[in-house]
């Protein structure tokens, strides 16, 4: 009887072991997946028209472009072969399988700040998760002799810091867990913390200084703004809700995503929780500003000039033909359609790039799951000059009480022609 017993229970607990081992894998994965959607890598991985993760797609750097490669678990051309030390390794240590360094553009010096446990949950998604393709990867634009990757080792040396997740200065949990979204897997400050002489980031945290999430350099068009708490330029006129409901649909009662941010909404934030997405605006509108400088105070000249039908300003006249419909005469669009100018942090900056880029060769605003109608502006390179778009962006970063410096005809050249 016992003999029965044991040859009757032996399969059953086997069956039981294998089933509860299955159900543990496909949590990984499922997890994994979230945390890949979190960490945004579908936007770099994926070539335009191409399949996901197979690579390809081009990463401009002020050296030369490089070439996102193929991380889906294809053996020859992918990640299939690698270990889970291999992947750890690349993701949080920046070194390939051969043992050379990663180009930074892979930003494992954010990735470093990632868990044990969401390394190995990223793993099982990749391997397990996705489907491989036989793409091969492809070399960098980079010329000879910076292309070489031995002098990188140097460079991660120098400027990645050690695998070890952060532990956070606050009993606040809410606020841990936007501090590790934003600065590991969300690797935030890869485009909006501004870079040293090695193209390092200045701020690997806010512990590091007032660099952090203070704004980035020019890149492909566009500017990454500062996410710090400045009323001028920054997120200090946000409140946490509305930053929530920018990364959760792209656009607000006031404002709307343009250029490059536009991937991560698409890609990642519109896919994250509520709780997390609140976490990531509650943290970053826990960053002090780097200048006490006050809000744009709105005044209404500008609203009564073009409702006069005054031209007598440059750019004034453009601005009616071309802009004053959807924007309209007082400068504040209409909510989570066309987004206001007036008060704008992202015309106050700085730096006019991103505003020119918009004005010659228009924009976007795709629907996504939680706001399904797109919205899109045109370009207007075809029917401006440069004098005549300097003079529309000067007068949209003068008016209405904004108060960001004129744009000189040169510099449109200089972006219509990367464009």
């Amino acid at each position: 009887m016992k003999k029965l017993t044991r040859t009757v229970l032996t399969p059953l607990c086997l069956a039981i072991s294998a089933a509860a081992l299955a159900a543990t894998d496909d949590a990984a994965i499922t997890r994994g997946e979230y945390l890949a959607r979190a960490g945004d890598c579908m936007a770099c991985h994926t070539a335009k028209g191409g399949q996901p993760y197979a690579g390809g797609l081009g990463l401009e750097t002020p050296i030369g472009a490089v070439y996102a490669t193929n991380i889906t678990p294809d053996a020859e051309h992918g990640i299939g072969a690698y270990s889970l030390e291999d992947f750890d390794k690349a993701v949080r240590h920046g070194i390939r399988k051969d043992g050379s360094t990663l180009y930074p553009a892979m930003p494992y010096p954010s990735y470093a700040k990632v868990t044990d446990q969401d390394i190995a949950d990223l793993y099982a998604y990749f391997m397990k998760g996705v489907q491989p393709v036989a793409e091969a990867n492809r070399d960098s634009d980079i010329p000879w002799p910076m292309n070489m990757r031995w002098p990188l080792a140097f460079w991660r040396w120098t400027f990645a810091p050690k695998v070890a997740t952060e532990t956070g200065s606050t009993p606040d949990p809410q606020l841990e867990r936007g501090r590790y979204l934003v600065n590991g897997l969300g690797h935030c400050g890869s485009c909006h913390t501004p870079r040293g002489i090695g193209m390092q980031e200045k701020s690997l945290t806010d512990s590091d200084g007032d660099h952090f999430l203070a704004g980035g350099a020019p890149l492909e068009g566009w500017v990454a703004k500062s996410l710090r708490g400045d009323a001028h330029d920054g997120l200090g006129s946000w409140s946490t809700e509305e930053l929530a409901q920018f990364l959760k649909t792209g656009r607000t009662e006031r404002t709307a995503v343009f250029g490059s941010m536009t991937d991560v909404i698409q890609h990642s934030m519109q896919h994250l929780t509520d709780a997390d997405r609140l976490a990531i605006a509650r943290y970053l509108k826990s960053l002090p500003p780097v200048n006490a400088s006050p809000a744009v105070k709105a005044e209404s000249n500008t609203a009564l000039q073009l409702s006069r039908m005054d031209v007598s300003t440059p750019g004034a006249r453009t601005y009616i033909d071309n802009c004053m419909a959807c924007h309209r005469s007082d400068g504040r669009g209409y909510a989570e359609v066309f987004p206001a100018l007036a008060g704008n942090p992202v015309l106050n900056g700085k730096d006019a790039t991103s505003l020119i880029h918009i004005v010659l060769d228009g924009g976007y605003l795709p629907g996504n799951q939680h706001a399904p109608t797109g919205y899109g502006m045109p370009g207007f390179a075809w029917r401006l000059d440069d004098q005549e778009v300097a003079d529309v962006v000067s007068f949209i970063r003068s008016g209405w009480g904004n108060s960001g410096s004129p744009v000189s005809p040169d510099e449109v050249a200089k972006q219509r022609m990367q464009h």
